[in-house]
């Protein structure tokens, strides 16, 4: 049998760079291990394998060296299959427990873990190069193969030193402590390249002290020796060569800082004295071998340095600075060449993953994820990149991913440059599939340019002085003011009225506590925000006015200056600020109050569209779905977020016209729906987890909770603001208890699950309270049960209500809970208001209760006042008109008590022949123009009573007197 290399692959396709540099290392290959020729002969008579033999030991010449120097591996990587299998998660670490079984001493370790690493470093390369693997399998086998060999040598080293030392005890818990490790950069996120160093961080629980040993040692001094040695076993180059380079050099304090830490310093640290560049490099921090369950509860104690829980655009400045410090390394050392820190490189590709992490990951968990691929397709689904832009961004990050392995593999070297020999530039191309390299280099330049413009896009200065307009550069100026004639004198020539105040206002805010506190680059950012500001207030018809109201913001946000970086960042959300602020008070108050809402701002597409009741349902689901199901107060201030940032929209299309009042009232009721149905499980799953499930009798229905929306919410009427009027019902038997280890009566059981309901809506947090909730319209008022059996609750209706009660039932429907019982209510609410009535003593109730609401809600200044609501001629006159009528002729007209909303029943009321239909027409303008006019005034921070002089008098009073006349002649007598 031939052994002249040239015939042995004389079937092997491949480019003939390759073959050429095959044929001569299997030459070296055979003059040492000429045995195999036989076995090798027998393989390479595949055109396939030879094939793929070519491309490898034509393109790494470092396989070549790992064969000849370890006869007998490459003949067991093909004989066992391995080179044509995936491992799995745990095939590593099975496979090095296995030849570590007779490792006894730290020189034994050593040797099997770098023959271990030689012989998977073959096999990663032969299925990278041959295309067996894809780009990301690559980068997981070297990750896996990275933790295998961690924690193997821990395995191996903690018991030795255990024995020589004693076992490392935690001062409070009493425990066994054990050594957690912290994989950094692309080995927390599975993305280490195939001749990697590994960036590690070494951290345990608790200080103590050693038990058992020879001598005793502080917990501290046990893990710095256990992890000296650990990095030993990995990094010093022996006969064997090395595992793993490992950097430590991201601990906190670099070099000089201490080797390990326990939890409470690393915290400690972090919160106090961690820098930016750290909070990037702690994205891609994941736990790799050690204590699993000490190390998430290390995660979690780093997690709020990492992600802010506010909307956090001060990433993008950290992100210039660290870009300008590496462009400025790369340029020193003339290394445009390196295709990771190079324009448009493999950096530039994870800072852009990275900014938008730490911008939106405090707010939604989705972003807590180390895997670039999976931040690119985020990224791409919540539309924050131009239309394509990911994909682009991908497919340049797999070629110079691959380009990187071909490079690093030739000789198992940490390069990222671009080969300026052109016989290595010629293997380079053609490992990658391309006929040579001017096609490979045009490609690449190709993707590195359009990752240049999308960074560049992202990360670009904002311009100051270079093509400002003139009023920009007139606001710099103004806001530098030294003194406030000057300020004011600017200020007028920008175009802003009542000058003077407001510069008194601004020189407050410039020359305040808070301000001169400031730290010198926060301050920058103040300085840059305000002019821009100035320009985008002044654009505005009310100026002055709309400068007035964000100032609050201003003062509100100084200390988390991320803020001003969002607006300074985002022009589009400035105009937005400004436009909201100008038109409507109660938005300027909300945003200042709760400055999470400014992430709002950045899309007006979303801001200005109003949301049907099926798009908000799903929107809470998903927004929920990134909190986990076990962290209420996560869960809480989630719901109270949405509230408000869905209560804000529906103000902002309210403002600009988008949303008629009926509309507006629509949308905040099937968001108080949607939000009621999720506390309703939040408190259901609390409430099993401690009691289990209610007891259903064997014949019964499955026991459940039924909410009622009375009031507002019961007619579809919510406004900004309003508190929600419920009441709670139950199916379940009384006599029945839960089944769980702790049980309870069913009673017992909703009772306190409607308690929980109420907590979870009421409970003051940093994002205030859900809801106000008023449950006195409940069978007995506050005296009553806070959850009532149907049956109970039907009885009452039937015998013990009094008017009032009916009258409140006909503005009752079900709004979250039971399907079954939500028919059953309905059923009975049908029955009570449809009951026959005695007419002389049914107005009689109506006109007393409704003097005393008057008397005691009305407004008490006379002729000059009008209380929309409660005075004579107003919104409640034309509830009681409406609710006097169902329960006068239900009996007659069923339909007059199908619907719960004011609107509805006067069509009923009309179609029954009870009113004329102008006279229902006068009612429906009246009722709609009131209700418009409260929404209105809620939206400037107006209370609901109207002056002489106010513009919209005249027409009021029009409104009133025709409703006041309907009233005489609906509740005369007879």
């Amino acid at each position: 049998m031939s052994t002249d290399p040239a015939a042995l692959l004389a079937g092997a396709e491949a480019p003939a760079v390759l073959l050429e540099a095959a044929r001569q290392g299997l030459a070296r290959y055979l003059d040492r291990c000429g045995d195999d020729a036989p076995w090798l002969a027998n393989h390479l008579a595949d055109p396939g394998f030879a094939g793929d033999f070519a491309r490898v030991w034509g393109g790494s010449p470092f396989v070549v060296d790992s064969c000849i120097a370890r006869p007998g591996l490459f003949r067991d990587l093909v004989d066992s299959g391995d080179l044509d299998h995936a491992y799995g998660e745990a095939g590593h670490r099975q496979r090095l427990a296995v030849a570590l079984a007779d490792a006894a001493s730290e020189a034994d370790l050593q040797r099997v873990l770098r023959r271990f690493r030689q012989r998977e470093m073959v096999r990663i390369l032969w299925r990278d190069f041959t295309r067996r693997a894809a780009t990301l399998d690559t980068t997981t086998d070297m990750t896996r193969l990275a933790e295998a060999c961690i924690q193997g040598a821990i395995d191996q080293l903690h018991p030795a030193l255990c024995a020589e030392l004693g076992t490392p005890i935690g001062k409070h818990s009493g425990r066994e402590q054990g050594l957690v490790v912290l994989g950094m950069g692309k080995m927390g996120a599975f993305e280490l390249n195939v001749s990697s160093d590994i960036d590690l961080i070494f951290a345990f629980p608790e200080a103590g002290e050693t038990v058992g040993g020879r001598r005793q040692q502080s917990n501290q001094e046990f893990f710095t020796k256990l992890g000296q040695k650990l990095i030993q076993a990995l990094d010093n180059k022996t006969v064997d060569g090395f595992v793993f380079r490992v950097d430590m050099r991201l601990r906190p304090y670099g070099q000089s800082g201490a080797l390990v830490l326990n939890f409470d310093a690393l915290e400690d640290y972090y919160h106090t004295q961690g820098r930016d560049w750290e909070r990037y490099a702690m994205i891609k921090a994941r736990v790799v071998a050690g204590g699993r369950d000490a190390g998430q509860r290390l995660m979690a104690i780093l997690r709020p340095f990492t992600y802010r829980k506010y909307i956090d655009f001060s990433a993008i400045q950290s992100l210039r600075d660290m870009k300008a410090m590496i462009n400025r390394e790369v340029q020193r050392l003339g290394t445009a060449a390196d295709i990771k820190k190079g324009a448009g490189g493999i950096r530039e590709v994870e800072f852009i993953a990275q900014a938008f992490q730490l911008i939106r990951g405090g707010k939604d968990a989705r972003f807590q994820n180390p895997e670039l691929r999976a931040i690119l397709a985020l990224l791409d689904a919540e539309g924050l990149l131009p239309a394509g832009a990911s994909d682009e961004l991908w497919r340049a990050y797999v070629l110079l991913r691959d380009t990187e392995h071909a490079l690093q593999g030739h000789r198992d070297q940490q390069t990222q440059l671009l080969p300026e020999a052109e016989g290595h530039r010629a293997v380079i191309a053609a490992v990658l599939g391309y006929p040579d390299w001017a096609v490979f280099a045009a490609d690449l330049d190709g993707h590195r340019a359009r990752v240049r413009r999308i960074f560049a896009d992202i990360v670009s200065e904002p311009v100051e002085g270079r093509g400002e307009s003139a009023e920009l550069q007139l606001a710099r100026g103004l806001w530098l003011a030294s003194d406030e004639p000057a300020m004011a004198s600017d200020l007028v020539a920008l175009g802003y009225g009542a000058a003077d105040g407001l510069a008194g206002e601004l020189m407050a805010l410039r020359h305040g506590r808070a301000v001169r506190a400031m730290e010198a680059s926060v301050r920058n950012r103040l300085d840059t925000f305000m002019p821009l500001l100035i320009v985008a207030c002044a654009e505005r018809p009310d100026g002055a006015e709309t400068l007035t109201r964000t100032l609050p913001l201003v003062q509100g946000i100084l200390r988390r200056s991320a803020y001003l970086v969002l607006l300074i960042e985002n022009p589009e959300a400035l105009r937005q600020l400004a436009r909201l602020c100008g038109e409507s008070l109660w938005i300027a108050e909300q945003i200042s109050r709760y400055p999470a809402l400014l992430d709002e701002l950045l899309d007006p597409r979303t801001l200005y569209t109003p949301a049907d009741k099926a798009s908000i349902a799903q929107d809470l689901r998903q927004q929920l779905l990134r909190v986990p199901s076990d962290d209420l107060e996560g869960q809480m201030e989630a719901l109270r977020y949405f509230r408000r940032a869905q209560g804000l929209r529906v103000a902002a299309c309210e403002v600009t016209g988008a949303l008629p009042l009926m509309k507006a009232s629509d949308n905040l009721t099937w968001l108080a729906e949607a939000i009621l149905d999720h506390v309703l499980a939040l408190a259901w799953e609390w409430m099993v987890a401690r009691h289990g499930r209610p007891g259903r009798a064997p014949d019964g229905p499955e026991p459940g909770l039924l909410v009622v929306g009375y009031g507002k919410l019961g007619g579809i009427e919510l406004g900004h603001g309003s508190d929600l009027d419920l009441v709670f019902i139950h199916n379940a038997d009384p006599n029945l208890a839960s089944d769980g280890d702790k049980a309870i009566d069913n009673a017992t059981f909703f009772m306190r699950l409607g308690q929980r309901m109420i907590h979870i809506l009421t409970t003051q947090t940093v994002s205030g309270a859900l809801y106000e909730v008023d449950m006195r319209l409940r069978p007995n008022g506050n005296s009553g049960m806070l959850v009532t059996a149907i049956g109970a609750f039907e009885k009452y209706q039937r015998d013990n209500a009094w008017t009032w009660e009916h009258q409140a039932l006909a503005r009752a429907r079900p709004v979250a809970g039971d399907r079954a019982m939500a028919d059953r209510f309905d059923a009975i609410r049908r029955q009570v208001l449809c009951r026959a009535r005695e007419p002389a003593a049914l107005r009689g109730e109506v006109l007393e209760m409704r003097e005393k609401m008057r008397a005691h809600l009305g407004s008490k200044g006379g002729a000059g006042q009008f209380n929309i609501k409660h005075d004579a001629g107003g919104i409640v006159d034309i509830e009681f008109i409406v609710q006097y009528l169902a329960l006068a002729h239900a009996s007659r007209h069923p339909a007059l008590v199908a619907y719960t909303d004011n609107m509805r029943m006067l069509d009923a009321i009309r179609a029954s022949g009870l009113l004329a239909e102008d006279i229902v027409g006068q009612l429906q303008a009246a009722y709609i123009f009131f209700r418009s006019l409260v929404h209105r005034r809620v939206l400037q921070n107006k209370a609901s009573t109207l002056a002489a002089d106010s513009a919209v008098w005249g027409e009021a009073a029009e409104h009133s007197a025709r409703v006041r006349g309907i009233w005489e002649g609906v509740f005369a007598e007879g």
